[in-house]
């Protein structure tokens, strides 16, 4: 792995993120309830078929259609009803018909459900009005949504409701996941003062650490908090070693831009063998990646920078991805929109910039797209405002309003 000292273009570190990474291959069995957003380890054959019978899809009579000219008005008679867990065990002879609820077991020998609002009910009978029913409506045919033996999921995917949901129909009480990774985090910098309490002349509270926490639990990983290491680097370094012995990925916030204090870059380029110094973009140039080998064991490190709104940015593109991967998952692509700026937009060519901006539809009901104001990296309550970032491409310069941009948007993200 070469280390890169100039600027990397975005897509470029994006894509040696992607190739350093490599997923953990340890996997557990959870119980079913526990497996969301966990990634499956194996892929999942369907023991039985589903719908495991034959059963009504809306509330009605169920009949055989064979031998009968639905063409033209027909007459049954009703000979029992069917409930959802409670089938009708008789036999039917041509003719006869049985009341059936949603998810019903079929009655032997019928094909058929009419739905009850399109009949008339009168003294044990239902008359079904010409041409109201074609044969085989509103049955859900046994295996018609999976069948046994089919596989239905496959290695690899992290699991969302609706998955939970498809295990629980093929009777699954656990499964096999794969390993959750384990991330550590710290703050580097005698200037950070802990939360609680009563702020220094000269310091700042940190809030970079809590924005981390935030966005590495709302991806499912196990982290190791290990709070803040002042600017010393004997432990920063006892950090690092720490932490590359206990998890599989190390993100740590400032100190590795260039200044006199930055002995968290020196600790790194030590410790760790370095893909990247810096990457071609604003907010967030000055972020580091690598990886620290111990025989067979390999920790992924990203030094993030200091200033709050550039750490969030960094994570958002690059680190979040990083972590799919060590989960042993792609992730879906970013949602992008293409829709017009109100607001005229500066730009430097020759980096990558992404801005703050507030997405939302005009009078017109159009989607267009403002920014928050003042686009400094260290302003965090602008984060809070924004759900969105524009993109605007290295080539690229200034925007004025009225031009159409493309936008990532937050939600479910970050």
């Amino acid at each position: 792995m070469k280390n890169k000292s100039h600027s990397l273009p975005v897509a470029h570190a994006q894509r040696v993120i992607s190739e350093v990474v490599r997923p953990l291959d340890m996997k557990e069995k959870v119980p079913l309830k526990e497996a969301f957003f966990r990634v499956l380890a194996e892929d999942i054959t369907s023991p039985i078929d589903v719908p495991f019978q034959d059963n009504a899809a809306m509330d009605g009579y169920a009949f055989s259609a064979r031998g009968l000219d639905l063409g033209i008005k027909q007459v049954l008679k009703i000979a029992g009803a069917a409930f959802a867990g409670h089938r009708f065990e008789g036999t039917l002879v041509q003719g006869e018909c049985v009341q059936i609820m949603t998810g019903g077991v079929m009655p032997e020998g019928c094909d058929t459900v009419i739905q009850q609002e399109n009949v008339v009910v009168k003294d044990g009978t239902v008359t079904l009005p010409a041409a109201n029913v074609a044969p085989g409506a509103n049955v859900r045919l046994r295996g018609e949504d999976v069948k046994a033996g089919e596989t239905c999921l496959t290695e690899g995917t992290l699991l969302q409701p609706a998955h939970l949901g498809l295990l629980a129909s093929l009777g699954m009480a656990e499964v096999a996941v794969k390993k959750r990774p384990v991330v550590a985090i710290f703050s580097t910098g005698d200037e950070l003062c802990p939360v609680g309490t009563p702020l220094l002349a000269g310091s700042i509270y940190d809030s970079n650490r809590y924005s981390l926490y935030g966005m590495v639990k709302r991806l499912g990983c196990e982290i190791i908090d290990m709070g803040v290491v002042r600017d010393d680097p004997k432990l920063i370094r006892a950090a690092f070693l720490e932490a590359a012995g206990r998890a599989d990925a190390i993100i740590t916030t400032g100190g590795v831009s260039v200044g006199e204090a930055d002995y968290t870059k020196e600790v790194m380029a030590d410790l760790a063998e370095m893909a990247f110094w810096n990457i071609s973009m604003r907010p967030g140039r000055p972020m580091a990646f690598g990886r620290i080998l111990s025989g067979e064991r390999q920790t992924c490190v990203f030094g993030l920078p200091g200033n709050p709104v550039a750490v969030m940015a960094t994570f958002y593109f690059f680190v979040r991805d990083a972590l799919y991967y060590l989960m042993g998952t792609y992730p879906a692509p970013l949602p992008h929109m293409r829709v017009k700026t109100v607001s005229p937009l500066s730009k430097r060519r020759g980096r990558t910039e992404y801005q703050r901006g507030i997405l939302a539809p005009n009078e017109q009901g159009e989607w267009v797209v403002r920014t928050t104001g003042d686009q400094g990296s260290g302003m965090l309550s602008s984060m809070t405002q924004a759900n969105c970032m524009i993109i605007l491409p290295a080539e690229g310069e200034a925007v004025p309003a009225g031009d159409t941009v493309e936008v990532v948007l937050f939600e479910g993200l970050v």
